[in-house]
This record gives structure tokens, sequence and C-alpha cells, in this order.
């Protein structure tokens, strides 16, 4: 991601002392803070529905395709990293974003294919994080209402104005210029994402330590007069998608290497930063998803947070939300910045010489000092921000659809591209060794994706049928 320059001349070329060898601003971020942004990026609120997803599959199955997709992502984003910059992994030349890997190593239509599964999975996940921070600040709501008025009472709070309150803040996010800035509120989403992980594990071990009788199976819900034949088998397909999506973070890791300090070098620093990342995630997922588990049996809940009820612990649980929202707050700028940079760099191609576009006015912030602000940077972040939110509140079942997107750039994005690359920059013979396992572990990924896809679709369409816009549920 391009970083901006603050100039008059966009053609005057910037001499900094501060600037890296290409000119562009000087990259400070280190393995801590790229692990930072993954676990950021990774254990989102998606964490919260892995309790139902092992529920879905069972002891044996659950915690094996858990094991398997932290294996998957870490070997390809390892892959990924090496194409950071080309043709030589440490010498070779920089290249800011996904698309500019792919066009550096592919080429042809694969880079148009591989920009619209990003960009389309980066602005779904957008929209869907607004939806669901919205939904923990109504948790809080509830909470506290049922607390002061009874269990009885009627708490329905809308999401709508939260959304809102979300946006506004977005907005206000929306102006760090870039990722470089961005590591201080990737940290604390991290801490954030820490905190409802541990409180939901720490109810769950209590749940479990009182004795509290649930049922549990070697191969997850049973079919019987609950669960029907085709519904296990949906569900089963969904358990998988929200496994593999939740370790899907490859939609940015270009744009997060791109951050790192050039010695040692980036693709070392992006393999350990991945290997912290993706091991700490599994550790907290296995915790989580087979702990909840083993409290709710079977009947886990979608959400293993709201599955304590809005009762009492009323101000643990509201802690947890309000840590949930926190994170997204954070998770939301990981993933719109790579939009922000794309759009931004297009405009300034394309109009270079406009002011409107190009120009940086430096403000002072009060408690901050000078801060550059850029009029069409203001304008476009604002009104992408306001049209997520829009979006979110008049499909707020959004969710369900963001399970397709993913699906259709869990594949390309996270297997086949970094696969594909690695094949064409290592120059591996067809039909070798090497070329027949990668292809079958990619192949092997696509069916998953496929499987994980009719089972959104399921979801979808079940959605649409009860949908009422602008109706409180």
């Amino acid at each position: 991601m391009e970083a901006l320059e603050i100039t008059n001349e966009p053609s005057q070329k910037k001499v900094d002392v501060d600037a890296d060898d290409d000119g562009r601003e000087k990259r400070t971020g280190s393995w801590l803070t790229a692990s930072a942004h993954i676990i950021t990026a990774v254990i989102g609120s998606g964490v919260l529905s892995l309790a139902w997803a092992i529920a879905q599959l069972g002891w044996i199955a659950g915690p094996a395709v858990l094991i398997t997709f932290s294996f998957i992502t870490y070997f390809t984003s390892t892959l990924l990293a090496d194409a950071y910059r080309a043709p030589d992994p440490v010498y070779g030349t920089r290249n800011y974003t996904y698309m500019d890997v792919v066009r550096a190593s592919l080429g042809g239509k694969k880079v148009l294919l591989c920009g619209i599964a990003q960009y389309v999975n980066l602005v779904g996940v957008t929209i869907g994080y607004t939806i669901t921070a919205s939904i923990s600040i109504v948790a809080v709501k509830r909470s506290n209402c049922f607390h002061d008025k009874g269990h009885d009472a009627h708490c329905k709070p809308s999401d709508y104005p939260y959304m809102a309150l979300f946006a506004l803040i977005e907005i206000v996010l929306s102006q760090i210029p870039n990722f470089h800035k961005l590591s201080w509120l990737s940290i604390l989403a991290a801490v954030m994402s820490f905190a409802y992980s541990l409180i939901g594990l720490g109810l769950s071990i209590a749940k479990v330590a009182g004795g509290v009788h649930t049922t549990t199976t070697l191969t997850g819900a049973e079919v019987g007069p609950n669960l029907s034949s085709s519904e296990k088998v949906w569900r089963t397909f969904q358990a998988i998608g929200d496994i593999a999506f939740a370790y899907a973070y490859s939609t940015i890791l270009i744009e997060i290497q791109d951050t790192l300090k050039s010695h040692p070098p980036e693709n070392k620093m992006m393999k350990r930063a991945s290997l912290v990342g993706v091991s700490t995630t599994t550790l907290f997922y296995m915790l989580c998803g087979c702990i909840g588990y083993a409290a709710f049996g079977n009947d886990a809940p979608g959400n293993f947070l709201t599955g304590f009820g809005f009762y009492e612990p009323f101000w643990l649980i509201d802690i947890a939300n309000i840590c949930i929202a926190i994170h997204l707050i954070g998770a939301y700028q990981v993933f719109c910045q790579p939009i922000f940079g794309f759009v931004e760099k297009k405009c300034r191609q394309r109009w270079p010489e406009s002011k409107f576009i190009t120009k940086e006015h430096v403000v002072n912030v009060p408690c901050h000092g000078a801060y550059p602000i850029n009029k069409f940077r203001l304008v476009w972040r604002t009104s992408y921000v306001a049209l997520t939110a829009f979006i979110a509140m008049i499909f707020p079942f959004f969710n369900s659809f963001l399970g397709l997107i993913g699906a259709g750039s869990f594949y390309p994005l996270t297997v086949y591209f970094p696969i594909e690359m690695y094949i064409a920059r290592m120059k591996i013979p067809k039909l070798s060794f090497t070329w027949v396992w990668l292809k079958i572990l990619s192949y092997t990924c696509l069916v998953v994706s496929l499987v994980a896809a009719i089972g959104s679709v399921q979801g979808l369409l079940t959605d649409l049928k009860k949908y009422k816009p602008f109706k409180t549920e």
C-alpha cells in the first residue's frame, strides 16, 4: 500500500532522510507489530462460533479440522511471504499489495481475478463487522435492562443507533493515513480479543466445573427429533466453512508485510509473525471451541458468550461484549486500509495534477501535534464508512452472506495464488512429486470452499425467508 507524501507538487521527487530506499515512507514495523495485525485479523468474533462448529463436527472431526486449517494457513502464508519481493525473496523489488505480487509472479487475467476476490472480501468483512459490533453493544444494553427491570422485561433495543455510532468512530479512525500508522490500534484490538476470549473460556470452565450435565458425542449433534439428516449435513458444511475462514488473513498479508523494516529481511520476519499469530490463535480456538463444547454440549449456541444468558454475571458479560466492540473497531481499520490505499493510489495516478487529491494540509491536533489532512481522503473514506453502515442497516443478516463471500475468497487468496506463485517462481516441473502434492492440496481446499459456499447459500436463503427491513428483532 502506497504511503502518502506531504507535497504540493506530486511530480516532485521527495527527498527525506526518513524515507525508504524506494522513496516511500520509512517502514518501522517489527514481527511483534505484524503479529498484532495478524491476531487482530484472525481472532475476530469468529472465535465465538467455534463451540457451535465443534458441536456440529464432534470431538474427533472438530479439533482435527482446526489443526488441519492452522497448518494449511501457516504453510501458504510462508509461500506468500516469499513472494513479497520479486524475483528474489530478499533482494528483489518490493510489491506493495497482493495484486502487485500476483502481477509480478503470474500476470495476465489472474491479477484481475485476485483483485476481485480480495476487495469484495474486504468490503464484505467491513460490513459484517459493523453488524457484529452493534450486536455486541446491544447485548450490553439488554443485560443491563434485564438486571434493572427483571428477567421478564421487554428488552429489545434497536441495532441501528449503534451501527451509526460505530460508523462515526470509524470515520474518525479512517483518517489514519495508512497501515504504517495503525500498529497501536492493532495492539489494542489484539488485547481486547484476548480479553473476551479469556472471559468466555473462564465462564465455560466454571460451567463445566459446576457439574452441569451436557451431551457431547464423538460425531457431534445427532440426528433425531430436533435435527433432520439434511440439517445435519448443512450444519456440517457451515461448521467446516466457519473454521476455514476463521484462519484466513491472506487477504491482507502483503499489506501487513509492507509495514516491516527491511532488516532483517521482511519474509523472515513475516514468517515469524505468521507462526506466532497462527499458533496463538490455534491455541485460543482449541480452548474456546473444545471447552465451550464441553460446557454447552450439542446445543452450543452460535455465540458462546450469549449462551450464558443476558442475566448473571451480567457485568462480566458486559465487559466481554465491550471488548468485542473495541476489537472490531480496530479490526475494521485493518481490513479497510487496503481498500483505501488501492482507491487513493489509482486516483493519484489518474489525476496527478489535482490538488484536491494530492495536496496535504497540516493541522495541529491537541495532544498530538501536526497531523496531515487530505480533502480527498476525508471525503472518500467518510463516504465509504457511511456506505458500509447503510448497507449493514438494510441487510442486518449480512453475516450469513459474509460466509458466501468468504467461500469465494478463501480458496483463491489463501491457497490458489500462493501455491501457483510458488510453482511459477521456483519453476517446479509439471507432474513432479512437489507439483502433484501441491495441486492435491489446492484442489482439496477448492472442494472445501465449494462445500462451505453451499452451506452459506442455504443459510442465506433461510435468512431471506424471514427478512423484514428495519425491523428490530
